[in-house]
This record gives C-alpha cells, sequence and structure tokens, in this order.
C-alpha cells in the first residue's frame, strides 16, 4: 500500500471520529456514531489499511457492549491487570529503537519526536509503531494469563477534539497526531476479549509532571496557566463522551507533580471538576480513577464527595538511593509495609489499588531515566554519587537472569500481589518492553517468574514473614 492510500484511510477515520451526529441510546457503544475502527483479518496489527471504519462510523458488537457494563464489581472483584505502556505515548526506554533511529540524541519524548523530525517521517514511524506495537494477539495473551484489565495511556495529542468541542486551543503541534483510530481498535479489541479497560490520560497540555512519560521532559507547566487545565477538562469531556460506553474506567490524569506547587495548588480542584464531567455524561456508568499527586491519597474525593472512584498509588523502589540501596529481602518487607499505608484508604470507602509497579530492583534499564541519563545503580547518573553493582544480569534480556534472581523476581511478583489484593487490586507496569525483561509481564511469563495464573502461590505467607526466605 502507498503512503498515499494510508493517508486517506486516516483522514476518512478523522472525518468520522469528529463528525456531529445523533447521540446513541444506550452508552454501551461509542457514542456520537463515533467511527470505530475494527480489524479486517488476522491477529496482527497489519497495515494502517486494516483499519476500516465507514462515514458514520463501525459499531462494537453486541457482545463487546455487554462486556463493559457486566461481570465487574469494582470495590469487590479483584483488579488484576497490566499497563500497555510506551504504545500511545513514547517512553525511551520502552522502545530505545525508535529514539535510536531518528539518529538525533536531542530527541528525548514525544514532543522532541515532532519537533525535531521531518513530518512525513515522524508520522510513518508512529503509524507503524501505533499499528504494531500491540496487536490482538497481546489482548488474547493478557487475558489467557487470567489479567482482567488493562490501563491505556494516552496523550492528549492524540485525542481529537475539535473547536466545536471547546473555546481553548485545540493544536496538539509540534506532536504527531492521529493515533485516536488505532485507541479505538484496542478498545474493539478489549471489548471483543473480555477485558477491561482503564483509559487513562497520561500527558495533558504544559505537562503535568515534566517526565518524558507526559510526551514532555523538562517542567511541568500544565498549572501554570488555567488555560491549560480547562483545555485538559474538555478533553476529558470530548473522551467520555465518544467512547465512555467502550471503557469501564476513566483515569483523569496520571502523575501530577503535587511537590510543584501549582499543581499541587490546582490538583484537588481538577479532580473534583473530572470527576464532575463524568458523572454529568456517564452518570454511574464509568468509575474515575485519580491519583495521590504524591501529597497523601486521602485528600480527594472521599465519600460521600466522590462515589465509585478508585485512587491509583504508584509503587516503585528504584529512583531514590535509600530506596535503591535496599537488599533484597529489604525490597520485600518495604512492599509488605505498604499495605499499612494503603487498608485505612480502603477502609474509608477510597477504592485504592497499586496502579503501578514492576518487578525491577535496579534502574538499569537502558534511559529509564531519561535518554542520555545513566543508572544510579552502576553510578552512572551523577558523579559523586554510591554505587551498588554493575547492571549486568539485572536487565536486558532474561537469558542473562541467575536461577537465583529469577527466584527472587518470584517472590517479589508476589509480595507486591499481595499488597494490591489486600486493597482493591493491582496493575503492573508494563506488559512489554524491548529490552528491559525485568518490567515486562509478558517476558515474566516467558521467564517464569510470573506465574500463567495470577491466583498461583509458591510463597503465599509471604507478607507474613514465613516464606520470604
Amino acid at each position: 500500500m502507498t503512503r498515499t492510500t494510508t493517508h486517506l484511510f486516516l483522514l476518512l477515520l478523522a472525518s468520522a471520529a469528529t463528525a456531529s451526529v445523533e447521540a446513541q441510546q444506550c452508552r454501551l457503544v461509542a457514542h456520537n456514531n463515533l467511527g470505530v475502527p475494527t480489524q479486517t483479518s488476522g491477529s496482527a496489527g497489519g497495515s494502517p489499511a486494516s483499519i476500516s471504519a465507514t462515514a458514520t462510523g463501525a459499531q462494537p458488537s453486541a457482545s463487546a457492549a455487554s462486556t463493559n457494563a457486566s461481570s465487574f464489581n469494582y470495590g469487590t472483584d479483584v483488579i488484576r491487570g497490566v499497563n500497555l505502556g510506551g504504545w500511545f505515548v513514547l517512553e525511551p526506554w520502552i522502545t530505545p529503537s525508535i529514539f535510536e533511529k531518528t539518529n538525533n540524541t536531542n530527541i528525548v519524548d514525544e514532543y522532541t519526536f515532532g519537533q525535531l523530525l521531518d513530518s512525513n517521517y515522524a508520522s510513518s514511524a508512529l503509524e507503524q509503531h501505533w499499528d504494531t506495537w500491540i496487536t490482538e494477539d497481546d489482548f488474547k495473551a493478557i487475558k489467557a494469563a487470567g489479567l482482567n484489565h488493562v490501563r491505556i495511556p494516552v496523550g492528549y495529542w492524540s485525542v481529537p477534539i475539535t473547536s466545536a468541542d471547546t473555546s481553548y486551543s485545540t493544536d496538539a503541534s509540534p506532536y504527531v497526531t492521529g493515533a485516536w483510530p488505532y485507541l479505538l481498535r484496542a478498545l474493539n479489541w478489549a471489548n471483543e476479549n473480555s477485558v477491561h479497560v482503564i483509559l487513562d490520560l497520561h500527558g495533558a497540555p504544559g505537562s503535568q509532571n515534566g517526565f518524558d512519560n507526559s510526551g514532555h521532559r523538562g517542567s511541568a507547566n500544565w498549572a501554570n496557566n488555567s488555560t491549560n487545565i480547562e483545555r485538559t477538562l474538555d478533553i476529558i469531556r470530548f473522551m467520555v463522551d465518544k467512547v465512555g460506553g467502550m471503557v469501564n474506567v476513566i483515569e483523569l490524569l496520571n502523575e501530577p507533580a503535587g511537590w510543584v506547587s501549582d499543581v499541587g495548588s490546582a490538583i484537588g480542584t481538577y479532580w473534583k471538576d473530572g470527576y464532575s464531567i463524568v458523572r454529568n455524561i456517564t452518570g454511574t456508568e464509568n468509575t474515575v480513577m485519580i491519583g495521590d499527586a504524591f501529597l497523601g491519597v486521602d485528600n480527594f474525593l472521599l465519600p460521600p464527595e466522590g462515589q465509585g472512584v478508585i485512587m491509583d498509588y504508584h509503587q516503585y523502589q528504584i529512583f531514590n538511593y535509600d530506596q535503591i540501596e535496599l537488599s533484597e529481602d529489604q525490597h520485600i518487607n518495604y512492599t509488605c509495609q505498604i499495605n499499612a499505608t494503603l487498608a485505612p484508604y480502603a477502609k474509608s470507602n477510597l477504592m485504592t489499588i497499586t496502579g503501578e509497579w514492576s518487578n525491577a530492583i535496579t534502574d538499569c534499564a537502558q534511559w529509564l531515566n531519561g535518554r542520555n541519563v545513566g543508572a544510579r545503580w552502576d553510578g552512572t547518573f551523577a558523579s559523586g554519587e554510591p554505587t551498588f553493582g554493575s547492571c549486568d544480569g539485572m536487565t536486558g534480556n532474561y537469558s542473562t537472569f541467575s536461577a537465583d534472581y529469577k527466584t527472587f523476581l518470584r517472590k517479589y511478583w508476589e509480595a507486591q500481589v499481595t499488597v494490591g489484593e489486600s486493597v482493591q487490586g493491582w496493575i503492573f507496569w508494563t506488559w512489554k518492553a524491548e529490552n528491559a525483561d525485568d518490567w515486562s509481564y509478558q517476558r515474566g511469563l516467558e521467564g517464569g517468574w510470573i506465574p500463567q495464573d495470577p491466583t498461583d502461590r509458591k510463597y503465599p505467607g509471604i507478607c507474613s514473614g514465613s516464606s520470604s526466605s
């Protein structure tokens, strides 16, 4: 297929996605006849031409629609899931090859990817990535692994909001737009394979945390201008209106940097306003997810103010020197103590999950701390700081992992699952990574340190002290 033909298909999809037609009466379909791409054959991603939709938009099947609304009782059933990281928001450590192929070390995030590259090259590279990084086979494998949820991060620049939807800017430059049809296809795959979806706004205008995982590495400028916040709320409104019936949970914003004064001051009001938007559009059909903004999870939307709200608590032990220096047993003990932090929130009727965590006990994965940035573990992160060991055998391909290390990875996985299931559940970060198997659920299944059945335990007393040795 030629590039011209490919763009014609994507233009058709964009037209369908923004068409204003009669709203659906049932919220168990994509709203406003939003064009929902469907897979035409096979289970791999295929070419963009396989993403097809009519002018009025294909609708999910009846079975897919019923999957969204039934068979999961939030607050009672245990969430067991995995993040689809690096798909619609690039992270250099998840897909280093995409960045290496640019031959430009100044490209450190998705913002600079669009800013510093030829637009045709950037669009082509990302279309290929969106089409192939996660396929329907991945959804089938996730379901087969006993998982019931995926969390799908998306950047604001991929949401095709128009001037009819907001009084604020719709300009997403220099980001490459066009991922929305691939997201719609993913929602169909999830519904068809009975996997529930948490749709997560992972990057907001101005960046809510200044990390590359927000799309723009640098400063957290999201709350410096009220326009950014209002624009973000309009993006949430668009997402809920268009696809609220195809997802179970709307996450209003990932990891806002509450330690930045402007963000910390604004985030409580933002949670309330975003919550109201969801409730006004879908009633109680969508659960709302918020984060603690690193300020403590009991600060926001506690009942009775908030109903059907999940607190997304992220837990890593590798981004501070006092944590990365912990021994293997200390990492497990540290994990088990988190239960004391989370239990009071659940008892206050605020549903809580560990929505990001991994098997990594080092920051050795290439570019985990940012492109061109080294690791604390081996002393390459900053001069004059302690060194804890070699990165050899700690990340990369698991063929280099020792038997003892894989035994520990199983224990560490079980400890973190135990903590997550002491509240409302867990979502592992992430499903796959090019060259960091300690972060990959997929590779953990292959390597044997993650069980094929997530309820299987080799160390059932891991957090009671009876099986941690």
